[in-house]
């Protein structure tokens, strides 16, 4: 069967893909994706007009924040998970659709009158191969729609799922924000109205942006209040002598319930990728045994891999499928979800990871201590505003010339060497933030410093994009200036929808002059990119010479 995905930067040609996603996705689990999503758009049309009666339901609320997260990219890879979400939000859709007829009729006096779109009454099939069969006759793929609208959508969609994944990771550590919820439900319902032209989509994206800000803003308070405000810390890069588990992924609730229940075993805990940052919480490296970060971005998995004696844990999106050679060490837990694959479920909230301890100490762990490096992480909006006197009084002296924010998400597509060269040519009077994974490109450079401050600041992962626009427009409060005329420019990366929700985010802001690489979405139609080049004049990267030459030499 064919399939249509173009939600992430490694899409086929450039385009779109058709018959099987490059991330390793086969058609009938990106076809059970899209049922599931237009299974969520159902709820969210009872959801949204519920709220209208002041009726709230968390369990809508939690399938459509988990259901659109299991739809990132590099998340999901199983057809028996996704057919089982999809009939646990359909039965949702239908006690609250039971809730809301009722609770009108009783307040109204009669039977709701309008007519709703399909995706509210849709019944899915069974099977999972009845479910794959049904995607092929709904209405989830684009169709004869104008090409800006099927492109505001996907813009929207595509935020919806990423801005899901930062409110799942909250809503784990007991946050959750009524705005953020309500938002998930309007915008899925306004995916299935007809009724809209380009102009209504565009402000419903730019409202999602705000949204998306008190999202981050909201997992960034559970974070701190869960674990502590980052400080500036070393990290090994290599590794110690013993039983390992490497720790992938995002998640920090995870880590914390691993190396709880690791402390006295005699196992090690390392992080890899987008798990990196969390060196500097000091609710996590208080414990001895959290040693150092293997490896580096999430597409070089499987070659990092490969041919090392340790347990893998996969805790949210960037999973790559598992060579054979460790399909039976890595485990996945959370959301992410791989055939064959052994996963940890919660029981109650709580994580038993005894089978990880004792797989790595059955593997023997490494033979010997191999140290690479330290690098230093932790620099969050609260350490670095500690600092906000000093960076205004260099930038003053003329000591720091400008900023760089070089973030967003690394991958493994041709022209992304451009983010290393980028930094590596900054130059030596010239600070780079940096969050997220595509920081792997340059952060084992050495950067030096600038008196007192590393000119490389690592704000922390993805999910901790909310730090560096705090910094952001911080600094614009102490200058006494729009973030746009700060010596700040940011230069981005983008692979999925996170990275889509936080540029929409930014763009809501006002921020101006972005530069997107490697490749500017397929799922932007031409009027789309114009438009957002003639309000915010974002552009795509160049090369390094020429964008550094047009920053700071315009």
């Amino acid at each position: 069967m064919a399939m249509f995905c173009r939600q992430c930067e490694q899409t086929a040609k450039g385009q779109v893909c058709t018959i099987s996603g490059v991330c390793g996705k086969k058609p009938e689990v990106a076809a059970l994706q899209d049922l599931l999503i237009y299974t969520l758009k159902g709820i969210s049309v009872y959801a949204n007009l519920s709220r209208g009666l002041n009726l709230k339901d968390k369990n809508a609320d939690k399938s459509v924040r988990e259901g659109l997260f299991t739809t990132v990219t590099n998340v999901n890879f199983s057809s028996e998970k996704i057919a089982e979400l999809i009939h646990k939000a359909y039965e949702t859709k239908e006690k609250i659709k039971k809730i809301f007829l009722q609770e009108y009729k009783n307040k109204k006096g009669s039977e709701f009158p309008s007519r709703l779109p399909a995706a509210a009454d849709f019944i899915p099939q069974d099977s999972v191969s009845a479910l794959i069969e049904q995607a092929k006759s709904v209405p989830i793929a684009p169709n004869d729609i104008n090409a800006d609208i099927q492109s505001l959508r996907e813009i929207l969609l595509y935020g919806l799922k990423g801005m899901a994944a930062y409110a799942d990771h909250a809503a784990i550590l007991g946050e959750e924000d009524e705005e953020v919820n309500s938002f998930f439900h309007k915008g899925l319902s306004f995916l299935v109205n007809d009724g809209l032209n380009a102009d209504d989509y565009l402000a419903l994206i730019m409202e999602f942006g705000k949204v998306n800000l008190r999202c981050l803003e909201m997992l960034d308070g559970a974070h701190t209040k869960y674990l502590g405000n980052p400080v500036p810390t070393k990290v090994m890069l290599g590794v110690k002598k013993g039983p390992a588990i490497i720790v992938s992924g995002h998640d920090l609730y995870d880590l914390k319930q691993l190396l709880e229940q690791t402390k006295d075993s005699g196992v090690n805990i390392y992080t890899h990728s987008e798990m990196l940052p969390s060196h500097g919480y000091p609710e996590l490296k208080k414990y001895k045994h959290f040693v150092g970060h293997f490896g580096s971005a999430w597409q070089n998995q499987q070659k990092e891999f490969e041919n090392i004696p340790a347990v893998i844990l996969m805790t949210t999106n960037c999973i790559q499928e598992p060579r054979v050679s460790y399909k039976d060490r890595i485990f996945t837990t959370g959301l992410v979800s791989f055939p064959q694959v052994e996963h940890i479920s919660a029981l109650e909230g709580k994580k038993d990871f005894s089978k990880l301890i004792q797989k790595a100490k059955e593997l023997g762990g490494f033979s010997e201590d191999a140290f690479e490096k330290e690098i230093i992480v932790g620099f969050g909006h609260n350490a670095v505003l500690g600092l906000a006197d000093k960076i205004v009084e260099a930038v003053k002296s003329k000591a720091i010339r400008h900023f760089f924010l070089i973030g967003g998400c690394d991958g493994a597509k041709p022209g992304r060497n451009y983010y290393t060269e980028f930094a590596q040519k900054v130059p030596s009077d010239c600070v780079i933030l940096t969050l997220a994974c595509g920081k792997f490109r340059f952060n084992r450079l050495n950067l030096g410093s600038i008196g007192p401050f590393p000119r490389l600041l690592d704000c922390g992962q993805c999910n901790d994009s909310y730090s560096a626009i705090k910094i952001a427009i911080a600094l614009a409060d102490a200058f006494k200036c729009s973030v746009n005329d700060l010596p700040l420019s940011l230069v981005l990366s983008w692979y999925e929808q996170k990275a889509v929700c936080i540029l929409l985010t930014l763009l809501s802001l006002g921020i101006k002059n972005i530069r997107l690489g490697p490749s500017l979405p397929a799922f932007v139609s031409p009027n789309v990119l114009n438009i957002l080049v003639e309000k915010f004049n974002i552009k795509p990267i160049t090369t390094p010479d020429n964008d550094l030459k047009e920053i700071l030499h315009p």
